[in-house]
């Protein structure tokens, strides 16, 4: 599911492009960092599905290799390990997972099958495979073993794979991380004789709301943010500071004076991060420095207030 962090990322990302587009067409906007957010999902099916796909391949190739003229000893009595595969199988299995594909018509593999056969000819070829194909334990957690390498060494750092995904929604390239490590969790959360669930996208109704509510707080305020930055930085013209420094800042005030829930700490924290990530080098330092004053200053002022404990 995705978590607060890659949500700060979306919302940034859209404040950017609205800010690059020159629009104010709020609800556009909104809509699109919605529909940013459901194809991320979009992209972790089809994550899943290519495992499920290379499955498909491999036996079709088993099936072909029996028909041959010529069929040798081990065309007609094939290792059948990798096809028979307990986790891969409960994902061609589970109804949630065809149930969204047939539904958001993810056809990705029957259109670009060249991507499902690089995979299976890398993974074919691998250490990896021929140590799993002549192991004599045959077993539920070998198999999820397995399945997890497959995905951690073949799939995850295939670049012609990244490139594809790249053409295909500009997006999926900063979602491609963090899609990777939700579907390791997913795979490492499957348990024998249980059907394969998808995550969830939001953990709950509270992190939905907030993408809503970040985004069009930090827009709709971020005139009045201005004039408090340029207080807080005497010796720096506006056009001076990089362009994602000031809407991560702008971000920040949104989450210190209208996210009463969150502390003003992990704010700065996660903002300083998201810096070090998507600006420049030094723009971790300079949001930091930015944000405890503005911090201090809405304390002091009681412009921010924050409930329960430690969420100073």
């Amino acid at each position: 599911m995705i978590n607060r962090r890659h949500i700060r990322v979306k919302v940034m990302q859209s404040m950017y492009a609205m800010q690059q587009s020159n629009s104010d067409d709020l609800i556009k906007e909104e809509k699109f960092l919605k529909f940013s957010i459901q194809k991320m999902f979009d992209l972790y099916v089809l994550q899943i599905q290519l495992m499920v796909e290379v499955q498909k391949l491999a036996h079709k190739k088993i099936e072909l290799a029996k028909k041959k003229i010529l069929a040798t000893k081990d065309d007609l009595n094939p290792n059948t390990k990798f096809i028979n595969n307990r986790v891969i199988n409960s994902i061609t299995e589970s109804v949630s997972f065809d149930g969204y594909k047939e539904l958001n018509g993810l056809n990705n593999w029957e259109l670009d099958d060249e991507y499902v056969k690089i995979i299976w000819e890398e993974l074919q070829n691998s250490d990896l495979y021929a140590k799993y194909i002549n192991t004599v334990e045959d077993s539920f957690n070998v198999d999820r073993s397995f399945a997890i390498d497959f995905y951690r060494e073949i799939i995850a750092p295939n670049e012609k794979l990244a490139d594809y995904y790249e053409d295909t929604m500009i997006s999926w390239v900063d979602d491609i991380p963090f899609v990777n490590t939700w579907v390791l969790k997913s795979l490492n959360k499957q348990k024998e004789g249980r059907a394969f669930q998808l995550g969830k996208l939001y953990k709950d109704q509270d992190d939905e709301d907030f993408v809503s509510q970040l985004f069009k707080k930090a827009i709709l305020n971020h005139h009045k943010y201005q004039d408090d930055i340029k207080d807080k930085t005497p010796n720096w013209e506006s056009d001076r500071i990089a362009g994602i420094d000031m809407i991560l800042i702008k971000m920040a005030i949104t989450e210190f004076l209208h996210f009463p829930s969150i502390p003003s700490r992990v704010s700065i924290n996660e903002y300083i991060e998201l810096a070090k990530d998507y600006s420049t080098e030094k723009s971790g330092y300079f949001i930091n420095g930015v944000l405890d004053k503005l911090s201090k200053d809405y304390l002091a002022t009681k412009k921010m207030v924050k409930m329960g404990r430690g969420l100073m």
